[in-house]
């Protein structure tokens, strides 16, 4: 047992180690260990190890007290130890690995208080982890069952050594190929290795050589990726579960069509499908409008082509184009599987690992994917140039991947600083298109926004600064956003009261109306509230408000007048 460290050393140990609650990390002030290891589902020890194990692993930190972390430490641990601890957990969590289970004792050097950390390894390749006959999981930092996007996640998981799209098909030829796709194939071929020494070779080659040489066939047998790539429609019903479709919808219009393989020809089609209108952006400092297509065929095709390439086909489902207004949401089954999409924005990542590697190196010898790891760098790169929204990956799960692609703008100033300034960092584009989308930004990325004077505003409520509204000539938005002092909103309640005495929802419609729209609803009615307690406790220039005794003490109805 480790006991080198006093009780603040202690908390402070832990707090450097799990800083917060989350699908990793539980924290625990258990003094008793006797009805907390398999007592009541939900609350005890495997359940949480249940849950933790379903997501990625984790630890249940027992012994400190939640949210400050303060060593109270295990007073009774009703004959378990860290050694036996484990075959208790084990029993009682079918499915839960061995390997990687450990308990972790520490203890306070002054205090003599225990803390034990519960290390939870992630669950075996396909195979939920149970407590109390049940699958639990994290959502943030809660406990709840394991829902069912969760548990296909689980069940569809890639597994090292197996690879869908090499498996031969039994009963499959050549004849079940398209020829002009077989021909477009090898132009694609020859145009992606035109450098390499047998480059003048390849059009000699049978169609049997080229295919094996493409890796679309494996010593000129049939794979399942040749019949995605190249396959007649016809021959689909050759592939298990014979599901290989992409279906391009446009809900507002109650149109959908299906296309099917061969897909490096089908891919093609989808795309004359999507309305691709020019659109017209307006910068700041010239009095001529930018005009250019909603949006750029090679990141729809760059999109589209990554479904293919990582949709999990085991799941016999479809890959899905959805066309709205200004936007299309590409989506495929199978979540991503190496890192995250974020990781891969600047190009500096290259991925380990494919759902589909026979289908992946298919596609990049012929020229629809890139397997450096530049191909969604390239994706963002271009709507940076384009002074659009980046395109992002908001909406996926563990059970399915969506690409989301923007065709118009989302933030003027946001557009205009793209215009303007071509020279900042890639980084920083990025956390402003957050920005612009209000989604999360980490604090340190915030920070650096901050300092750099590009986004104004409290958390989570940022929006672009005085600086770059000075630059675009948007100065009007940026002071709605800021909105008013306080003052200016408590005069505006008195100078209104001085009329006469008005309701709680009067004066709630008032103000309301005048608060920025960064706000949400819930914040502006906490403002309105907020001001009329100021002006009735600490009033405004000696001047304070009340509540009429005549109607409600409180609510929409209260009757609010001038003190006298």
């Amino acid at each position: 047992m480790n006991s080198n460290m006093t009780a603040k050393d202690l908390q402070a140990f832990i707090r450097a180690r799990f800083p917060q609650e989350d699908e990793r990390v539980e924290w625990k002030e258990w003094a008793s260990l006797k009805s907390n290891i398999s007592g009541r589902k939900g609350e005890d020890l495997v359940s949480y190890v249940s849950a933790l194990a379903n997501m990625d692993g984790g630890c249940v930190v027992i012994g400190v007290k939640d949210k400050s972390l303060a060593v109270t430490g295990i007073q009774d641990f009703a004959d378990y130890t860290p050694e036996n601890i484990i075959h208790r957990i084990l029993g009682k969590t079918p499915g839960l690995p061995s390997v990687g289970l450990s308990v972790e004792a520490l203890q306070a050097s002054d205090t003599g208080a225990v803390v034990w950390l519960v290390h939870v390894p992630h669950h075996a390749p396909r195979q939920p982890v149970h407590a109390h006959d049940k699958a639990w999981q994290r959502d943030g930092d809660s406990l709840v069952e394991l829902r069912p996007d969760r548990l296909r996640g689980i069940l569809t998981e890639l597994i090292a050594g197996q690879d869908w799209s090499a498996e031969l098909v039994p009963n499959a030829t050549l004849a079940d190929l398209d020829v002009t796709a077989i021909a477009k194939a090898r132009e694609k071929f020859a145009a992606k290795h035109q450098q390499e020494r047998w480059a003048g070779e390849i059009t000699g080659w049978s169609t049997e050589e080229f295919l094996d040489r493409a890796k679309i066939t494996l010593h000129g047998k049939i794979t399942r990726t040749a019949l995605l790539l190249l396959g007649l429609p016809q021959s689909v019903g050759l592939l298990p579960n014979s599901t290989a479709e992409i279906t391009w919808k446009v809900p507002d219009e109650r149109i959908a069509k299906h296309f099917g393989p061969p897909f490096l020809l089908t891919t093609t089609e989808v795309g004359q499908h999507i309305r691709n209108p020019n659109i017209k952006l307006f910068p700041a400092t010239e009095l001529l409008a930018i005009e250019l297509p909603r949006y750029d065929i090679k990141v729809i095709l760059e999109g589209l082509h990554n479904c293919i390439a990582h949709q999990d086909y085991e799941q016999a489902g479809r890959i899905v184009v959805l066309e709205t207004v200004g936007r299309l949401r590409l989506s495929n089954l199978g979540g991503f599987v190496d890192g995250k999409p974020e990781d891969y924005f600047t190009g500096e990542r290259t991925p380990s690992v494919y759902r589909n590697n026979w289908l992946a190196v298919a596609m990049n010898n012929i020229g629809m994917i890139d397997k450096g790891g530049y191909g969604i760098r390239d994706m963002v790169t271009s709507q940076r140039k384009r002074y659009l929204p980046l395109p992002d990956y908001e909406g996926s799960t563990r059970a399915e991947t969506v690409f989301n692609i923007y065709g118009q703008q989302i933030d003027e100033n946001y557009s205009r600083l793209l215009m303007e300034h071509t020279d900042l960092p890639m980084e920083q584009v990025i956390w402003l298109d957050r920005v612009q989308k209000k989604l999360k930004v980490a604090d340190e990325q915030a920070s650096l926004l901050r300092k750099a004077k590009l986004i104004e505003g409290r958390k989570p409520n940022f929006f672009v600064s005085a600086v770059v509204a000075k630059v675009t000539n948007t100065q009007n938005q940026y002071v709605l956003n800021k909105g008013f002092d306080d003052e200016h909103y408590k005069r505006t309640i008195l100078k209104r009261l001085r009329l006469g005495p008005a309701t709680g929802d009067q004066l709630r419609q008032l103000v309301l109306n005048k608060l920025p729209d960064v706000l949400s609803t819930k914040e502006k009615e906490t403002k309105v509230k907020n001001l009329r307690t100021a002006l009735r406790l600490r009033g405004l220039e000696g001047v304070f408000i009340e509540v009429a005794p005549t109607g409600p003490a409180r609510g929409a109805g209260a009757i609010w007048r001038i003190k006298e």
